[in-house]
């Protein structure tokens, strides 16, 4: 029998205490071997227990510590718990059991390779959305859905169910435009460019961007070093409304807040399934409101897709999709045989997205080129130019300063434009022997980028300075390699010398 007042041991409030502690988007709590609340209820380390603060709640994962710098009557929360509670400082925690997910039960149907109905879909991402599931459950679903193929029943119910989750979008226009790149093609950053371009033109391109999954940047990551991304839906729509078209990061905001948390565990398994990437692609676009998409499908050996077939494949499945929520899409295969630009990274993309809205002497020419290419794909989408005349027009946009111009009015309205970082340190990559640069590994080029700093070093990546064709002397470097810190330089360095396969140089014969 309790005593009024008290707390049965299982009910035993705590008092939260901020731990600073950066554990990403993972929701954790770190509470004594010895608590009560532990011992009554039976809680071991790497328990999902129900966390709740207040009116608010999370499902956190519980870690352990046997120290006594944290009393028996706190709880420690990672800066992901924290925030999702909106806790403060001693404020009153209430442990529980995390409820049972009936959806897991689907999860493991498909583990075991039968087909998941849109109902079926739709308990999963509802809490996946929602934070109930743990990385290990996260990791299980992706794994699932890649190791058996989404077929296309599959994926239509996966992108309604992804769209469901959050909220959407609507404008006071009957043709709102987006553009999407699949990604796999280190440095093509032409998202910018084309945004800048289409609002300059009278269009309507509320553009929303994902991190990186698997690449050194992605279009979020490279803007942020330029602007504010982290837009509230109504900054959004303001910015929109005020400019046009918007550069903000998708996850900050509530369209289909499923998909970022997936893109977390698909960037640490490296994997982006094509029914995956489909709901990922078209339910961000469906959310924000368009109603017609360009898409830029690089297709190379060492890009995401590997040969024509493959897109074509992408191409029939996505046009199923998007056509049964009413979005017009087009398609235009592009050159992925090597990096787009010259630098691969954040800030070293921003400098490039700058010198060719700019102008700059030092612009790269292929960026500049494909940006123009999949604009005039969207202004003929659009109506905006006859086809054949998208092109030029958008060609124009970029010769006569109206691009740039919008650009800049862009970031200003989210926050100011500003100047992209440039690393402390940095070193020439040498070619092995001189010679014709015939072949570039595409993601092996990456993997270096990442392993000096990028993403999450914004000014870290490489310059390449040589292309594909290009005669490369002994002495001259084929790339520049920048860091943070001398031991991300030296590790890789290290890499790029250990795969000499990452350029394949013929030399003159004798």
């Amino acid at each position: 029998m309790n005593v009024p007042g008290s707390h049965a041991p299982g009910d035993q409030p705590l008092q939260a205490r901020r731990l600073k502690w950066h554990t990403q988007d993972d929701a954790i709590i770190l509470m004594r071997t010895d608590c009560p609340v532990c011992r009554a209820e039976g809680l071991t380390s790497r328990s999902r227990i129900l966390v709740t603060c207040g009116a608010k709640s999370v499902i956190a994962t519980l870690h352990q510590t046997e120290d006594d710098w944290l009393s028996l009557s706190e709880a420690g929360l990672s800066e992901a718990a924290w925030k999702r509670l909106d806790a403060t400082p001693g404020a009153i925690l209430q442990i529980a059991h995390a409820p049972t997910l009936p959806s897991l039960s689907d999860v493991r149907r498909r583990m075991t390779g039968k087909r998941l109905s849109e109902d079926a879909f739709e308990r999963i991402i509802s809490d996946v959305a929602s934070g109930k599931y743990s990385d290990v459950h996260l990791a299980a679903f992706i794994s699932a859905c890649s190791t058996l193929k989404l077929d296309l029943r599959e994926m239509k119910a996966l992108t309604h169910a992804m769209v469901g989750a959050g909220e959407r979008l609507s404008w006071d226009a009957d043709l709102v435009i987006d553009k999407h790149c699949i990604g796999g093609l280190p440095g093509n950053r032409t998202t910018p460019i084309v945004v800048a371009i289409l609002a300059s033109q009278g269009l309507t391109i509320p553009k929303t961007s994902s991190r990186a999954i698997t690449s050194p940047a992605g279009t979020a990551d490279t803007m942020e070093t330029l602007t504010r991304v982290d837009l509230s839906m109504s900054e959004i729509r303001r910015v929109v409304e005020a400019e046009g078209g918007c550069l903000a990061w998708g996850g900050a905001v509530q369209l289909s807040p499923a998909d970022d948390v997936l893109i977390r565990i698909e960037r640490a398994l490296n994997i982006d399934a094509e029914g995956q990437l489909i709901a990922s692609v078209l339910s961000k676009k469906i959310a924000a409101g368009a109603t017609h998409v360009v898409l830029d499908l690089p297709v190379g050996p060492t890009a995401k897709l590997r040969s024509r077939p493959d897109a074509e494949a992408l191409i029939e499945h996505m046009t199923a999709v998007a056509e049964g929520f009413g979005l017009q899409t087009r398609f235009v295969l592009s050159d992925g045989n090597q990096p787009v630009g010259r630098g691969i990274g954040p800030a070293l993309e921003a400098w490039d997205v700058l010198h060719v809205l700019q102008q700059h002497p030092e612009a790269p020419g292929d960026l500049r080129e494909r940006a123009i290419t999949l604009a005039g794909a969207a202004l003929e989408l659009a109506g905006r130019a006859a086809k054949g005349r998208g092109e030029g027009a958008a060609r124009e946009a970029l010769d006569d300063g109206s691009a740039w111009l919008k650009f800049q009015a862009i970031c200003e309205a989210q926050g100011g434009l500003r100047v992209p970082p440039v690393a402390r340190h940095s070193a020439p990559l040498l070619p092995r022997l001189a010679g014709r640069l015939t072949r570039i590994d595409n993601r092996k080029l990456a993997r270096l980028a990442k392993l000096a700093g990028a993403p999450e070093r914004p000014a870290a990546g490489i310059t390449l300075h040589k292309r594909l064709g290009d005669w490369l002397n002994r002495d001259e470097p084929i790339a520049t390699i920048h860091a943070e810190a001398p031991g991300e330089l030296a590790y890789a360095r290290d890499y790029a010398l250990s795969y000499t396969d990452m350029f394949t140089i013929e030399s003159s014969p004798e």
